[in-house]
């Protein structure tokens, strides 16, 4: 099976925050993750959106041009995808050459297959800014529901389409001044004129989401209007006609053109120019949208006209959009400051607690609210309480009684038979609802099958059969650690660090996500074990509580927030700072940003755990002398014991470690005065 993944691409003025997670970015990369392992040839693109009127409002308030911001968070989301596990095959951008180039063609296509006109119409102009205003750069109350702070271009309340004309009392959203009237001249997408035809395309779409066709539904009912493609603006993708220098391609037409231009540049890298119309031309290949419920209509209304009007292309198969993942009862905000950004969240908790909970919390039918107390509630009793408890468990068990995993040494009970039947359903359970799109219900299943290994442990009691009869004990525990390695293939679409690190445990080579997803259907074979490693950790919420603000920010640990302190020479000789060499430098097994180092201190081996992953690649730590506080009290940094505390620099998010002068023989050890 031949799969393509569009996901919608975030605008380049600002971090990801938890709401875009949910929206698409988790459960596009479940659905991948988990039809790569079935055996399907699946490519997954998205990128950055860095044409918005979103771009060019954050670059003014700060005074620079908009390709700083938009290269500046292009830049830092591709890391935060990175940090979250999710797998695309290009994560590309709309300021590109070869982005414009795909986006130019369509856009000339169309109007040659009389499908793009051009027209005057009366547009919204800030004598004060003495520019023409692109729909967002006015907002204003919406005609339909009376939300006060409606866009141009949308109303995100009542999630209408708007036009800024429509608005009640607009306001320019620059300086605040009402807008007049003036004349201009744009190019408009005839999208009346696939009325019809969209009306035929959505005839068979019974296993889209009611959200997704209730959106369209309402789209088409009330008539397609035609669409300004064209704006007077400096930033964007040049109109490739002559004669409309001072005029772009507006964002909202080209953004989606985005998919293909994609699809062509992750072709040309991979080294085989054409690869993308396996993708693109065979009517076979499925396409599926992963976006939140205010995209719906570019992906079901605008962008199959696009894909129509220019034809031989591949039309949506599927748009599995999300409703909203709210906080705390309101809508995510950054203007608002009502917002939790993923890089603070992963600076103190692990990838999988987050993806385990948008797991179980996605908003797929209805809008869904994170709370702190629920995301510890749910951490607390289900991930470690059920799946990571009966995994350890197991696997404890199984090493203390049998150095591993055991052979069948007796004839299996009905018990033992009912488990594994229940192993198959499970199987079969998630793979349709993954394939299906339902993520929520599929992690259900996970969990479902987790409680029933803990269930079966507790009825064959193995802990007194090893008293009584270590045959049936062995035929249990080979039972029970099928189960764990069902759960290891089972999870890895939805908690893949954790799947690998168990993968490892059960003496995998390599990633889980290079096997098959049958794999783990596949008997055991018996085999010797280390001790295991638990995987999930167990939250304090009182200490959550502490540190995060009620907005969704982390706080400022209070001798920041404080005037500094002077302090005596007394005090400052109380610390015993040394040179120490770094001996060697791992991953932190339950921390995203943190090493675990070993370093030399004139003789003396310490562990230090200290936050330099994102500033430092393992293999340039290791034989570099650096500073230490060598006589900090030893601490427990998520789980792994910390001896000592290196020495950094930070300004303006660039982080360097402190080290001697390279050009003088300091040993190891050497005091700091």
């Amino acid at each position: 099976m031949r799969i393509f993944i569009g996901v919608a691409w975030p605008y380049a003025n600002g971090p990801l925050h938890l709401g875009h997670v949910a929206g698409c970015y988790l459960p596009c990369d479940i659905f991948a993750r988990f039809h790569r392992m079935s055996g399907s040839e699946v490519l997954m693109v998205s990128g950055s959106d860095q044409h918005g009127t979103p771009i060019t409002v954050t670059a003014k308030s700060e005074g620079v041009e908009p390709e700083v911001i938009a290269e500046r968070y292009h830049q830092l989301n591709t890391r935060i995808l990175n940090d979250l596990g999710v797998t695309f095959d290009l994560f590309f951008q709309t300021h590109h050459p070869n982005h414009a180039e795909v986006a130019q063609d369509v856009f000339l296509r169309l109007k040659e297959n009389g499908h793009v006109y051009e027209k005057e119409l009366d547009a919204l102009y800030c004598v004060a800014c003495d520019q023409f205003l692109p729909d967002r750069y006015v907002e204003g109350e919406c005609p339909h529901c009376g939300y006060g702070d409606a866009r141009g271009d949308q109303c995100d309340n009542c999630g209408r389409p708007l036009n800024p004309d429509e608005l009640i009392d607009p306001r320019c959203k620059l300086c605040g001044a009402t807008p007049e009237i003036r004349r201009t001249s744009h190019f408009f997408l005839a999208l009346s004129g696939f009325q019809d035809r969209l009306e035929e395309w959505v005839k068979d779409k019974d296993h889209w989401r009611p959200n997704t066709m209730g959106f369209t539904r309402n789209w088409l009912n009330e008539g397609i209007r035609d669409r300004a493609i064209t704006r007077d603006l400096k930033w964007g993708i040049e109109v490739p006609l002559e004669g409309y220098e001072t005029k772009r391609i507006y964002v909202w037409f080209e953004a989606v053109i985005g998919y293909l231009s994609t699809a062509k540049e992750w072709a040309r890298r991979s080294g085989d120019e054409e690869a993308w119309k396996r993708f693109w031309q065979d009517p076979e290949c499925r396409h599926y949208y992963f976006l939140a419920k205010d995209n719906i209509p570019f992906h079901t209304i605008i962008w199959p006209a696009e894909l129509m009007g220019y034809g031989g292309l591949n039309l949506p198969y599927d748009v599995p959009a999300n409703e909203y993942l709210s906080f705390r009862g309101l809508q995510f905000s950054k203007s608002r400051g009502h917002v939790i950004y993923v890089d603070d969240f992963l600076e103190q908790f692990s990838v999988d607690a987050l993806r385990y909970y948008l797991s179980v919390n996605m908003p797929e039918r209805k809008d869904t609210d994170f709370t702190w107390e629920d995301f510890v509630a749910k951490n607390n009793n289900e991930l470690v309480g059920t799946l990571g408890n009966f995994i350890n468990r197991t696997l404890t068990f199984a090493v203390a009684n049998f150095n591993g995993i055991p052979p069948v040494a007796a004839p299996p009970t009905g018990d033992d038979d009912a488990m594994l039947a229940a192993i198959e359903k499970a199987y079969e359970l998630t793979a349709s609802a993954l394939t299906e799109c339902r993520f929520k219900d599929g992690m259900r299943e996970v969990m479902a099958l987790a409680q029933e290994g803990n269930r079966y442990l507790m009825v064959r009691e193995p802990w007194k059969l090893v008293k009584t009869d270590m045959d049936e004990a062995s035929t249990v525990v080979h039972t029970a650690c099928r189960v764990v390695k069902a759960l290891n293939y089972l999870m890895a679409p939805f908690l893949p660090h954790s799947a690998d690190r168990l993968y490892a445990m059960m003496g995998g080579e390599g990633s889980i996500h290079e096997d098959t997803w049958s794999d783990g259907l596949v008997d055991l074979e018996t085999a010797a074990m280390e001790k295991p490693e638990i995987l999930f950790n167990v939250i304090d919420l009182e200490e959550v509580l502490d540190n995060w603000d009620g907005g969704g920010e982390p706080k400022e640990p209070e001798e920041e927030k404080e005037e500094k302190e002077m302090i005596s020479m007394d005090y400052l000789n109380r610390l015993d700072l040394r040179v120490a060499e770094i001996l060697s430098v791992e991953k932190h097994p339950d921390a995203d940003k943190l090493y675990v180092m070993k370093v030399d201190i004139g003789g003396e081996e310490r562990q230090i755990v200290a936050g330099m992953k994102p500033y430092y690649q393992r293999e340039d730590m290791v034989g570099k002398k650096i500073i230490v506080v060598a006589n900090l009290k030893p601490a427990k940094l998520r789980g792994v014991k910390s001896e000592g505390m290196l020495l950094a620099a930070q300004k303006d998010g660039v982080v360097s470690m402190l080290m001697p002068d390279p050009s003088k023989e300091i040993k190891s050890g050497a005091e700091i005065h």
